[in-house]
């Protein structure tokens, strides 16, 4: 009984001996885990209570744009980027908002709409398709050294075509149309053969007097 008494206290003694040497950054450790495991949380809780505000005012900016309510949208819009930008709903409200705001006459309220989504957008697809719908609104408003500039920038391979194609429109309201019949044969040989649209492109080189070039191959097995 006295041996398993002695055990005993000599592993309590290793214990505390442990403890007194360890404790206090075990402690801090805990500390540490604890804190990052209740921050991480948090953050999740905080993005969802964002998701649950911001697909609210999204929903109402719908809403109001169905019912051609320009002015409502425009607010629901406002709200949505100043309260939850960076969200995907604010830059898919931004495209929205756009929309009904040119449909209405409210030009230079769509393009500041358009603009703040070029400007502040994270996802790169939906800042392409607001640079491509900007440089047209640009385009009606006879900027076109603004529009040419927005559709300047760098954007996803799969919006090449189009950012072709626009430009080539641009050019042509500039009276430019060699350099529009380039860019609309760039367009037209970066589009896949497939997409329907290719053919209206091919169209505006057709009414430039310079139809696109078939391959040789193909024009072969075309006969």
């Amino acid at each position: 009984m006295a041996t398993y008494d002695l055990e005993q206290q000599e592993q309590l003694d290793q214990v505390k001996h442990f403890w007194k040497q360890y404790g206090n950054l075990i402690t801090w450790v805990l500390v540490l885990v604890l804190g990052a495991y209740a921050a991480w949380t948090g953050y999740l809780y905080w993005q969802q209570q964002r998701a649950i505000g911001a697909g609210g005012l999204y929903e109402e900016l719908d809403r109001a744009a169905s019912a051609g309510n320009a002015d409502k949208a425009l607010q629901a819009f406002a709200d949505l980027k100043g309260k939850y930008a960076g969200t995907t709903f604010a830059e898919q409200g931004a495209l929205m908002a756009a929309k009904v705001a040119v449909e209405h006459q409210k030009g230079d309220q769509g393009k500041a709409a358009l603009q703040w989504l070029v400007d502040s957008g994270k996802n790169a697809n939906l800042v392409a398709i607001a640079r491509l719908r900007l440089a047209g609104v640009q385009m009606d408003a006879k900027q076109y050294d603004e529009a040419l500039k927005t559709l300047s920038a760098d954007t996803p391979a799969e919006f090449s075509a189009l950012v072709h194609d626009r430009r080539g429109d641009i050019l042509m309201a500039q009276g430019k149309k060699e350099d529009a019949a380039k860019a609309y044969a760039e367009a037209w040989k970066s589009m896949d053969a497939t997409v329907e649209y290719r053919r209206f492109v091919e169209g505006k080189l057709t009414a430039l007097g310079q139809p696109p070039v078939q391959p040789a191959a193909k024009a072969a097995s075309a006969n």
